[in-house]
């Protein structure tokens, strides 16, 4: 039974930005599957959509994105769920805004959220789906750029790419995780191209930077 865990950080002033957008894909997830967010131990909230086949968990740790490991320690024993059915949605600055890539294993490539899983778990044999935000312009802050809210004009192209992560995750699950990364880690129509960041943005990669957040 898979679990499927969005990165984020819990309350309001986090909502709508880019570091949250992990959180954005599995609430779309239980919406699409008609399945209530419960509390749960670990400081989380889970959703359990066991009439999906194959059943799924939905979770959201809510312990802040640099301590997100101890809650998915928990749900995976409390559900007894093995570490190679967990999948990571998570914000990538690296990526241009629209680009998803998926990745059976590999670093953490700077984001606390998962070296935090990878550190606790001892391993980084779990599938990840990282999404692109963009990263601003090189010389701007990461930290405040992930957690500054999207502009209103970007509004209706985060909700695309929200649906299209969560696309991306049901093929994971339901087909192959090789299928859903042939499929979604190409350029495609639905795809916003690197001239398309958002405004005053640069198409970031070009000095690799890393997050400190």
């Amino acid at each position: 039974m898979p679990l499927v865990v969005g990165l984020g950080n819990p309350g309001g002033a986090y909502q709508n930005t880019p570091h949250n957008i992990g959180f954005a894909v599995v609430e779309e997830l239980a919406r699409r599957t008609g399945t209530p967010w419960k509390r749960a131990r670990g400081k989380s909230r889970v959703a359990k959509a066991l009439n999906q086949e194959p059943p799924l968990i939905f979770l959201k740790p809510f312990a802040y994105m640099n301590r997100s490991g101890r809650p998915v320690q928990s749900a995976l024993a409390r559900y007894r769920i093995a570490q190679t059915e967990l999948l990571v949605v998570c914000d990538d600055v690296n990526l241009p805004f629209g680009r998803l890539r998926l990745r059976i294993s590999g670093s953490a490539g700077g984001h606390k959220g998962l070296k935090s899983i990878m550190d606790v778990l001892g391993s980084d044999d779990f599938v990840r789906l990282r999404i692109g935000v963009g990263g601003g312009e090189p010389s701007a802050d990461l930290t405040d750029f992930v957690l500054r809210k999207f502009p209103l004009d970007l509004r209706d192209s985060v909700t695309a790419l929200v649906e299209r992560a969560a696309d991306a995750v049901l093929c994971c699950v339901q087909q192959s995780v090789q299928q859903a990364m042939n499929q979604y880690n190409a350029e495609t129509a639905h795809s916003v191209s690197n001239d398309s960041n958002p405004p005053g943005e640069k198409t970031p990669g070009t000095n690799d930077r890393r997050e400190s957040r």
